[in-house]
């Protein structure tokens, strides 16, 4: 009876591993207001949170606003479907608010001269595994750029002006195929 549940208790520590392995890393297109593929974000399970590695081409240069919504959701042109920032914990928006953060809040980020940006974030109070801050909760969440900088104390979102790109964080997302519209060597799909 004994061996019995060790066998059992060890094929199901093996089982929640590969559960694991299919969320991290987790690959998510992600697409502007005229629903053309941008760029990817990553997000791994790390023991500080989730990092987020960010590439995106095609921005206005200068600074951004960057967060996770609370929906999978990526209704262009406006995102709004997306719905608010990912805020679980019911906290006050912004990064240097004594009151906050939102789960969701991330800093921002900056396009360079050509629109290209590539940053590497961290979002301390998420997870990809299972519970109430995971950002694969229920159906998923999205990851949304906007159109300006988060001041990091407005409330709700940091007057960070339109949204302008957004991409599904869900457990189907690194599926997606659409190319890179900057690849001359594949076709875009929508």
């Amino acid at each position: 009876m004994m061996k019995w549940i060790g066998v059992t208790l060890l094929t199901l520590v093996v089982l929640s591993g590969c559960m694991d392995e299919k969320r991290s890393p987790l690959n998510t297109s992600i697409y502007n207001t005229n629903n053309d593929k941008i760029g990817t974000a990553v997000f791994k399970e790390v023991p500080e949170g989730v990092e987020v590695k960010l590439t995106v081409e095609g921005l206005e240069p200068g600074v951004h606003a960057v967060h996770i919504h609370e929906f999978p959701k990526c209704e262009a042109p406006d995102f709004k479907s997306a719905g608010n920032h990912f805020n679980p914990m019911s906290k006050d928006h912004g990064l240097m608010n004594a009151k906050g953060a939102h789960v969701g809040d991330m800093p921002n980020v900056e396009a360079d001269g050509s629109g290209l940006v590539e940053a590497e974030l961290m979002l301390p109070e998420a997870t990809l595994k299972e519970g109430q801050k995971s950002l694969l909760r229920d159906e998923g969440t999205s990851i949304v750029m906007h159109a300006g900088q988060d001041d990091g104390m407005s409330q709700p979102a940091g007057d960070s002006g339109e949204r302008i790109a957004c991409g599904k964080i869900t457990l189907d997302a690194s599926d997606d195929e659409a190319s890179d519209p900057t690849d001359p060597d594949k076709k875009q799909e929508k």
